[in-house]
């Protein structure tokens, strides 16, 4: 028992000393947490008075004592700029604000603008297009667009208008059946076969095959007489043999009939006659020729039809070209002798001889005037031998044999070589006609008068009744001086008193048209066909372009533009074209040129007239009408004029500001050249195309990248390796104007336009960069050329130059071959010859231009 309540009494004991230890803890754990930090916090309190104001740390300080420490005086700096900052971000963000509240007004009333504007411009268009339209029904109205009229031709049995009752009244609009020549039948001409018809073997066999040779190269030749618009016959020259003596007048007009296409009374033929001797046979005397034109060099009278019949020049070279080499230069422009006369005339002679020639000029002018004017030809040309106020040379004496001639006709003297030698140092050459008045043309005076035009010396013609080779086309004038024999006292003074200027100006003008319609036979034979073209007012061939043969070629990366090339500067020619290349206008005047125009452009000399293509009687220069139609119509330069680049351009025709020109480029087997200069041209204004002559034989790389420059870059094939490929009249060429430039030659864009401007402004000249001078050295007797720049130039080179197309047309099939032959030769000259041919044409220098 006493142990149980032991027990029980001693297990109370600890239960309350726990609750009493719990009840103390948490006491202290109460006392901690609330009493402590106010204790605490007393204590810190107390320390902050007991330390003073100035030594206080816990507690609040006034004002900005905070930022009196050093470790946040930093801080209180960038508070107070980020403050500033934004209060000026602040203001910046409201001006803002205004600005753009401001602007959104002026954006609502330029879109108010935009509408109005483009309301506006759509009253334009329309007001536009029907401008356009009314102008439009205007030109329908004043030039339609025709159809080419169906050719209807008579039947081949027609016999068309019966012939005149006598042959002196035939003329074109009686004789000639225009039905089969409409001026849009293009002129074809058939030529009989020499051997088709009697008289053909007896032929001479040089003029046969000189008239052979000439019809092959006619582009008016047809082989099919049904369309034909003319048929030629060739007449003569006949061989003279004793055992074939030439037909009877009866059976020489059965021939004819005989031919194939003579249709009864052989409307639309030319019986040509061409002479080689002075003494020609004239075998068509009496010959009844119905409605067929002759044309030959010796007429009479009673048997020339005016305005039907022509005189044509005789055939003085056969198969060959004159040797130009030895043809004497036009200057200077006095000879050793004034005028010079060699030939022979028996009854004139005899006559002469009874009387003694007169003793001075005034007793010849006081004189009566005698029946026959030869006689007092010769004593008056005697008296001005004798006087010795000039040099002159008159023989009526033959010292061999002379040519047999037509009776009352002055007789040649001597052979061909030796007369042109004497004509070389004549300033004048007489060529006194026959002293039968009946004899109108003769084919020993056409002699005299050509061998003196070939050599320079001017032709004085006695006697106004003789009729010169296409007399009513050619102005003789302008070459020839005309003298009736009466005035023969008066030809001494006449020939003193023309200026020095007036003689070359005829000398060159001799030259012209010698070299253009009488020097070949080629040229007679164009010259007949371009005679009878002109007369009946249809236009001529087109000029033959060169076709170019493309070498496919893939472009590569877009070209590049350099700023130094493409500074254009402040140059403007007028509207940049963005629209695709725009080619040259053609040229519409093809059927309307007038009689005007006719005499103005025909027969001048060298000068801005001649040369263009629709010289109506040019037997090498056609009519505008394919030429023109690639890349022509002359105008001046922004309206402007001047010059003759005003007079080339009217001749031509057109008037319009937009032109571009077309890059020829010549190059051989350097194709990274090429291409750095293909690069160049990129951004080129007023650039058509470029045109590259590949000259290699090789074809280029496969793998070669050639440069998108934006225009169209055509490769063209040659034929042979040749310089001349750069003239050739490429029809990938449709501008008027070329740029032709070596593949390395590096110009600026500016440059080139400039050089486009000044052309544009003078288009009958070579406008370039690398000039050249030539001059004839005295001392060594040679030619000086250097490439010395000094004030001295003559010429410009073609490796950077602007040039007509025309020229190259010029250049390539009217400039002798032989000057093709020594540029292929030498492998160079070529720009040489192409200064030469256009100063030879236009008698102007080059314009060079000066590079900055």
């Amino acid at each position: 028992m006493q142990r149980s309540g032991g027990i029980v009494g001693n297990s109370g004991q600890p239960w309350v000393l726990r609750r009493v230890r719990l009840t103390w803890l948490s006491f202290m754990l109460f006392f901690i947490l609330v009493f402590f930090p106010l204790i605490a916090h007393y204590y810190l309190t107390t320390i902050d008075e007991a330390g003073g104001p100035d030594k206080r740390i816990f507690g609040p300080r006034p004002g900005g004592e905070l930022c009196e420490a050093k470790h946040v005086q930093d801080l209180c700096r960038i508070r107070e700029s980020v403050s500033e900052e934004l209060l000026q971000l602040e203001a910046k963000r409201q001006e803002l604000n205004g600005e753009i509240a401001r602007l959104n007004l002026r954006i609502e009333a330029c879109k108010r603008s935009i509408d109005s504007a483009k309301q506006d411009l759509l009253q334009l268009k329309n007001v536009i297009s029907q401008t356009e339209h009314s102008y439009k029904e205007l030109m329908a109205q004043n030039q339609p667009k025709l159809s080419l009229p169906v050719r209807l031709l008579p039947d081949k049995d027609d016999p068309g208008y019966p012939p005149p009752k006598s042959a002196q009244n035939c003329r074109l609009h009686t004789c000639f059946d225009y039905a089969r020549c409409p001026l849009t039948s293009g002129f074809p001409v058939y030529v009989y076969d020499i051997g088709s018809y009697p008289w053909g073997e007896k032929l001479d066999p040089l003029v046969k095959q000189a008239f052979a040779s000439s019809v092959k190269s006619s582009v008016y030749v047809t082989d099919n007489p049904n369309i034909a618009c003319l048929y030629i016959v060739l007449v003569g020259e006949i061989q003279e043999s004793p055992s074939s003596p030439p037909a009877s007048p009866l059976d020489l007009e059965k021939q004819l009939k005989a031919l194939p296409y003579w249709r009864l009374d052989g409307h639309n033929h030319l019986l040509v006659h061409l002479s080689r001797k002075s003494l020609t046979q004239n075998f068509l005397y009496n010959v009844s020729t119905g409605r067929a034109a002759v044309a030959q060099s010796t007429f009479f009278e009673r048997q020339y039809r005016e305005g039907f019949d022509m005189v044509v020049s005789p055939l003085v070279h056969a198969l060959s070209e004159p040797n130009f080499l030895e043809v004497p230069p036009q200057v200077p422009v006095k000879r050793k002798y004034l005028f010079t006369f060699q030939g022979e005339k028996v009854e004139s002679l005899r006559s002469s001889l009874l009387e003694a020639p007169p003793q001075s000029f005034e007793e010849e002018m006081e004189g009566d005037p005698p029946a026959d004017y030869d006689d007092r030809i010769i004593g008056t040309l005697k008296a001005v031998q004798d006087s010795h106020l000039d040099q002159v040379l008159v023989e009526f004496t033959c010292k061999n044999q002379p040519k047999p001639t037509l009776p009352t006709e002055w007789a040649l003297c001597g052979e061909r070589e030796d007369r042109l030698e004497v004509l070389k140092v004549s300033t004048f050459a007489l060529v006194i006609s026959p002293g039968d008045g009946q004899l109108v043309a003769s084919a020993g005076c056409s002699m005299r008068l050509f061998e003196a035009l070939e050599v320079g010396a001017i032709p004085v013609v006695l006697g106004d009744h003789s009729k010169l080779p296409y007399h009513h086309l050619i102005r003789w004038s302008e070459a020839v001086i005309m003298v009736p024999k009466p005035r023969i006292t008066e030809l001494h003074f006449l020939l003193r008193s023309i200026s020095d200027n007036d003689l070359l100006a005829m000398r060159r003008q001799g030259r012209f048209l010698w070299e253009t319609y009488f020097s070949t036979s080629e040229s007679i034979f164009s010259t007949i066909l371009a005679s009878i073209r002109t007369s009946i007012q249809i236009p001529a061939a087109p000029i033959r372009e060169e076709p170019a043969q493309e070498i496919p070629h893939k472009a590569g990366k877009l070209a590049g533009t350099d700023a130094n090339m493409a500074d254009n500067g402040d140059l403007d020619l007028g509207p940049v074209e963005v629209e695709p290349p725009y080619a040259s206008p053609r040229f519409l005047r093809n059927f309307t040129y007038t009689a005007a125009d006719v005499y103005r452009t025909w027969n001048r000399a060298p000068g801005p007239f001649h040369l263009f293509p629709h010289t109506p009687l040019d037997p090498v220069l056609p009519s505008e009408a394919k030429f023109l139609g690639s890349g022509t119509g002359f105008r001046p330069i922004g309206g402007g004029s001047g010059g003759s680049g005003k007079e080339f351009q009217a001749a031509l025709g057109g008037n319009i500001p937009r032109e571009q020109f077309t890059v020829v480029m010549l190059t051989y087997e350097r194709e990274e050249v090429l291409m750095n200069s293909l690069e160049r041209l990129n951004g080129l204004p007023y650039l058509n195309k470029v045109v590259v002559v590949w000259n290699s034989p090789k074809p280029p790389s496969d793998d070669l990248l050639w440069p998108d420059i934006g225009l169209p870059i055509v490769v063209v094939r040659t034929e042979k390796n040749s310089l001349n490929n750069r003239f050739l009249p490429w029809d990938a060429v449709e501008t008027e104007a070329i740029l032709s430039i070596d593949d390395d030659a590096h110009l600026r864009h500016d440059e080139i336009m400039f050089g486009f401007r000044v052309w544009r402004e003078a288009r009958d000249r070579i406008v370039g960069f690398p000039g050249r001078f030539h001059a004839w050295d005295v001392n060594h007797q040679s030619w000086l050329y250097n490439s010395n720049y000094s004030c001295e130039l003559s010429m410009v080179l073609t490796g950077a130059a602007f040039f007509h197309k025309y020229y190259a047309y010029l250049y390539s099939y009217v400039m002798p071959q032989a000057i093709r032959d020594m540029v292929d030769e030498y492998i160079n000259c070529e720009d040489i010859a192409m200064n030469f041919l256009v100063s030879h044409i236009t008698r102007k220098p080059p314009i060079k231009q000066v590079a900055a």
